[in-house]
């Protein structure tokens, strides 16, 4: 029996530590995930290598089905949907990528100073996320991009002026609870200085979570630069997915003709499985990042 009763502890023992193992890396969603971004990101940045027509210049017969020629057919200009496509990729990521990287920086800095310094500085941060979370920030992203005018330096701008206050609540609760570790105490008392305690402490219990913010935030830049670019605030000559759609949609009889089978579902199937793909790495991320996430879902 005590053979037995070692066997079994010994086996239970080496499925924890394999279960632990396991939470430490991908599950096969987020595998699939990572896999279907890099795909699409390299089809975007080899895009001139894996089409021969320009996203702006007409190569073909207007309104043409898909073809050998035209894989995704031609819009009512006779320019080649798949070059758009794969170009207007490019726009969409770039926005998601270079919001994501700089609310996300901003974000857990400001996060940081809010969750050290505390009293009034951490008051001022808070009323002012406060403030930006409760204004609607659609309708005032619409505002801004429509007095600023349409280009992707607008839609950087804009949207990283309101996607860095979640990454900031974030972090700055961490950095509460970080401040009153033991750890942290002593170095204090010893002398630690501020710059000491963020490199050698803070960050690298904060990069993790900022990181899954960043994935978040460049999946809600991409829908957002996407949803103005359709309602027609984007730059006209970007060819961005949200702008396909606004034009696609903007023809007359678009619903009565099989032209949106090739022309309006490419760019919201790929926008769909891009976010889809940012939202299922995130989560993977996160829980690897805070594990006690997989017990809360549980």
């Amino acid at each position: 029996m005590k053979t037995v009763s070692l066997a079994a502890t010994a086996s239970s023992d080496s499925a924890s530590k394999a279960a632990r193992i396991r939470k430490r890396y991908l599950s096969r969603s987020g595998r699939c995930a990572l896999f279907l971004l890099l795909t699409i990101a390299l089809l975007s940045i080899a895009a001139p290598l894996v089409t021969s027509h320009s996203p702006q210049i007409v190569s073909g017969p207007s309104l043409a089905s898909p073809s050998l020629a035209h894989p995704l057919g031609t819009d009512e200009l006779g320019v080649d949907l798949w070059a758009q496509l794969v170009f207007g990729g490019r726009i969409s990521l770039i926005v998601g990528i270079a919001t994501a990287i700089l609310a996300g920086i901003g974000g857990g800095i400001i996060g940081i100073i809010a969750g050290y310094r505390g009293g009034l500085t951490d008051r001022l941060i808070m009323r002012l996320i406060d403030i930006l979370l409760v204004l609607p920030d659609l309708p005032v992203m619409i505002v801004l991009a429509a007095f600023f005018g349409p280009s992707v330096v607008t839609f950087f701008v804009v949207l990283s002026a309101f996607s860095w206050v979640t990454t900031a609540r974030i972090v700055r609760s961490r950095v509460l609870v970080l401040r009153e570790r033991g750890y942290i105490k002593m170095a204090e008392s010893y002398g630690a200085g501020t710059f000491y305690l963020l490199h050698r402490h803070f960050l690298p219990e904060i990069f993790p979570l900022a990181t899954v913010g960043m994935i978040r935030l460049a999946g809600r830049a991409i829908v957002a630069e996407a949803g103005l670019s359709f309602l027609g605030l984007g730059d006209p000559t970007s060819r961005s997915w949200g702008l396909i759609m606004h034009h696609a949609l903007s023809f007359n009889g678009i619903y009565y003709t099989d032209f949106w089978k090739w022309w309006l579902l490419s760019p919201w199937l790929a926008l769909t499985l891009t976010v889809t793909a940012l939202a299922i790495l995130g989560r993977d991320l996160e829980k690897i990042a805070d594990p006690r996430m997989e017990k809360r879902q549980c």
